[in-house]
C-alpha cells in the first residue's frame, strides 16, 4: 500500500535531490511493520522473486547476485542492452542465499571476499542495499541500476543521448550545437546531494545513496551519478571509483542505498543519509554491519576565527571510515552522529580549503563534545594583506572565468568563454577575466599587469597561486618583467587521472610561493609591471590533455 502523496508528472523531470527536497514518497522506513498483501518470495528455479506487498517485485539472479528484474506497478524498468543492475559489471559466478525474518526479506550475495547484500521490507516501495569490499580483488565499489530505453529520456549535462560523436576517450561527447555531453558531468559534489534519478509518467526511480563512509574523496568528491543515452540508462552508488581520487580506498560494508519507486514526487527524507535509521536489520547477520549502539557522535559548540561569507564543513577522516557536517553559519556549531569508534582527524573547511585541524577520539554510544574551535589567522590565506588579489582564498575556482561551466561541460564547449586574455589590476574585472584553468597547450604564459607605489617596488614581495588539482604535474612557473624568472616548482601530490576534462576541479589544494626580489619590479610607477604565468611539465599529451592545473587565487603580499 502506498504511503505517497498523489502528484502526477505531467512532463518527464530531471532531479539530483537534496535534504531539503519534499518527503512525498511511497512507504519508507517507517511504513507499519505488519505484512502486507503479497509480500513474500518465491524461487523459480534461476532466481529469487520478492514481492514487497506494495507495487513493486524484483528478480536477483542465484548465480551471480544481478538484478535482473524491477517491476513497479506491472511496468519493467530494469535492464538495458542485455545488461542487468549490479556491483561494477557484474560479479560473476556468486553464492547467493534468502532468508526472510519477519517483515524483512534479506538476499546474500558471496562472490570471493565480496559481500552483497538485498532487502525488502513489506509493504515498502524500496531496495536496500548493501556492499563489503575486504580487498583490492574487485578494481572498484559501483552499484549500477540499468533502467530501460525510452523510460526517463532527457538531455541534460550527464546525457548522451542526442551526442553521437565522441570528443575524448570513450566517454566525452559533442552535440551538434558545440555543447558537450557525459556521464561525468553531473554538476554535484557528494555534499550536494540525497538523492538522484528521474521522474516521468507519475513514476519516480532513484538512488538515495548511502552515508559513503567507506568511500573516499570526502565531502567535496565528484563522480559520475547517472547517465542516459539512447540504450537506456543508469544510477550509480559510487564509493570508490579510481578517478580523481584524493585519498587510498576504504574497505568494509558500506551502506544502506536505496533503490526507491515513488509516485513522481521525491523519495521519502527518511531514506536519505544522516536520517535513515535500520534498526530491523540489527539482527540480519549482514557482514560488517554496525548499528546504531555502536556509533559515536561529535559535537562541537562553535568554530572562532571564520569568515562569515563562506560556509564552513567539518570533515572527520582516518584509514577506515570518514563522516561531515556543517558548521551553523551563526557560530559554527556541528554535530556529525552515526560515527564508527576510532580516532580521527577533524578538519574544518572555509569553502573547500582546509583552515584548520586537530585529532578526535570517538567511542561507541557517546557523544565527544568540543570547545570552541578557534582558527588561527595565519591559517586563512585570505587574512594576509595583499597589493592585490585575483579569487577567493575558498578552495575552489569559483569566480573565475568558466568556472561554473566546468562542473558540466568539457573545456571546448561552445558554451565556455575564450581561455586566453590577460588581465589588468584594478580594472574591476581581475577575476572574472581570468581562466579557472591554465593548460600547458591551451593557455600558458598568461600576462597579469599592474602597478607598485615606489615603496612597494622598492621591496621584495612574496608572489602566491594557490591551486586545487593538476593534471599531469602541471605547475605554474613565473616571470616578472621578463627579467626575473622563478624556478620550477616541485609538483604536489595530485590525483593521476583526468580531472579537468571530467568535471572536476577537486584534489589536493596546494599554495606555491615565489620570493620576487625588488630588482624584478619596475622603478617607474607609471608603468605597468608584467606577470606572465606559464604551465610546465614534462607529462601530458595535447590540448585540453596537456599539462594543466586548476586556480583557486592569486596575490601579490604586501
Amino acid at each position: 500500500m502506498s504511503g505517497s502523496v498523489n502528484r502526477p508528472v505531467r512532463r518527464r523531470t530531471f532531479v539530483l535531490g537534496s535534504a531539503a527536497a519534499g518527503s512525498a514518497a511511497l512507504a519508507g522506513p517507517l511504513a507499519p511493520t505488519a505484512s502486507a498483501a503479497g509480500f513474500g518470495w518465491s524461487d523459480d528455479g534461476s532466481h529469487y522473486v520478492v514481492d514487497t506487498g506494495a507495487n513493486l517485485v524484483f528478480k536477483v539472479a542465484k548465480s551471480n547476485g544481478d538484478l535482473t528484474s524491477l517491476v513497479y506497478r506491472g511496468t519493467e524498468y530494469q535492464g538495458y542492452g542485455g545488461k542487468n543492475s549490479h556491483v561494477e559489471s557484474g560479479l560473476g559466478s556468486s553464492t547467493v542465499t534468502l532468508a526472510q525474518s519477519g517483515s524483512t526479506i534479506l538476499i546474500s550475495v558471496t562472490y570471493g571476499t565480496l559481500k552483497h547484500y538485498y532487502a525488502a521490507r513489506s509493504g515498502e516501495n524500496n531496495v536496500y542495499l548493501w556492499t563489503n569490499k575486504a580487498d583490492t580483488s574487485v578494481s572498484a565499489t559501483r552499484y549500477i541500476v540499468r533502467v530501460k530505453a525510452g523510460a526517463f529520456l532527457n538531455d541534460e549535462p550527464d546525457s548522451y543521448t542526442y551526442a553521437p560523436t565522441t570528443l575524448e576517450a570513450s566517454d566525452v561527447f559533442l552535440k551538434s550545437d558545440g555543447q558537450t555531453r557525459s556521464k561525468h558531468y553531473s554538476k554535484l559534489r557528494v555534499i550536494d546531494y540525497d538523492h538522484l534519478g528521474w521522474s516521468a509518467g507519475g513514476v519516480g526511480l532513484w538512488i538515495v545513496r548511502s552515508n559513503h563512509e567507506k568511500a573516499s574523496g570526502g565531502p567535496f568528491y565528484r563522480s559520475l551519478l547517472r547517465h542516459q543515452s539512447a540504450d537506456g540508462g543508469g544510477l550509480y552508488e559510487i564509493l570508490y571509483y579510481g578517478e580523481n581520487q584524493t585519498e587510498a580506498q576504504r574497505f568494509g560494508l558500506q551502506g544502506p542505498y536505496v533503490i526507491a519507486f515513488t509516485d513522481g514526487g521525491a523519495p521519502s527524507s527518511a531514506l536519505f543519509p544522516g536520517t535513515l535509521t535500520t534498526p530491523w536489520a540489527d539482527s540480519l547477520g549482514i557482514s560488517g554491519y554496525v548499528g546504531a549502539s555502536g556509533r559515536g557522535k561529535v559535537a562541537g559548540v562553535g568554530i572562532t576565527g571564520r569568515d562569515t561569507a563562506y560556509p564552513y564543513t567539518v570533515g572527520l577522516a582516518n584509514a577506515a571510515a570518514q563522516y561531515w557536517g556543517s558548521a551553523r553559519s551563526s557560530d559554527g556549531w556541528f554535530s556529525i552522529g552515526g560515527v564508527l569508534p576510532g580516532v580521527y582527524t577533524l578538519t574544518v573547511h572555509k569553502g573547500e580549503l582546509a583552515v584548520y585541524s586537530t585529532s578526535v577520539t570517538v567511542s561507541a554510544g557517546a557523544t565527544t563534545t568540543l570547545n570552541t574551535l578557534a582558527v588561527p589567522s595565519s591559517n586563512d590565506p585570505a587574512n594576509a594583506s595583499a597589493i592585490w588579489r585575483i579569487g577567493d582564498w575558498n578552495g575552489t575556482p569559483s569566480g573565475f572565468k568558466n568556472a561554473a561551466l566546468m562542473t558540466y561541460a568539457h573545456p571546448s564547449d561552445s558554451r565556455a568563454a575564450p581561455w586566453t586574455g590577460n588581465v589588468v589590476i584594478g580594472g574591476g574585472n581581475e577575476t572574472s577575466a581570468f581562466p579557472a584553468y591554465i593548460w600547458k597547450d591551451v593557455n600558458s604564459g598568461l600576462l597579469v599587469y599592474f602597478k607598485l607605489t615606489a615603496a612597494q617596488a622598492a621591496a621584495a614581495h612574496t608572489l602566491r597561486i594557490g591551486v586545487t588539482t593538476a593534471y599531469a604535474n602541471g605547475r605554474p612557473q613565473v616571470v616578472v618583467n621578463d627579467t626575473w624568472t622563478s624556478a620550477i616548482p616541485s609538483p604536489p601530490t595530485q590525483p593521476s587521472t583526468r580531472s579537468l576534462t571530467v568535471g572536476s576541479y577537486r584534489g589536493n589544494n596546494h599554495t606555491f610561493t615565489y620570493s620576487v626580489p625588488a630588482s624584478a619590479w619596475l622603478t617607474d610607477t607609471g608603468q605597468y609591471n608584467v606577470l606572465k604565468i606559464n604551465v610546465v611539465s614534462g607529462s601530458g599529451t595535447t590540448s585540453y590533455l596537456s599539462a594543466g592545473t586548476s586556480v583557486d587565487a592569486i596575490d601579490l603580499l604586501a
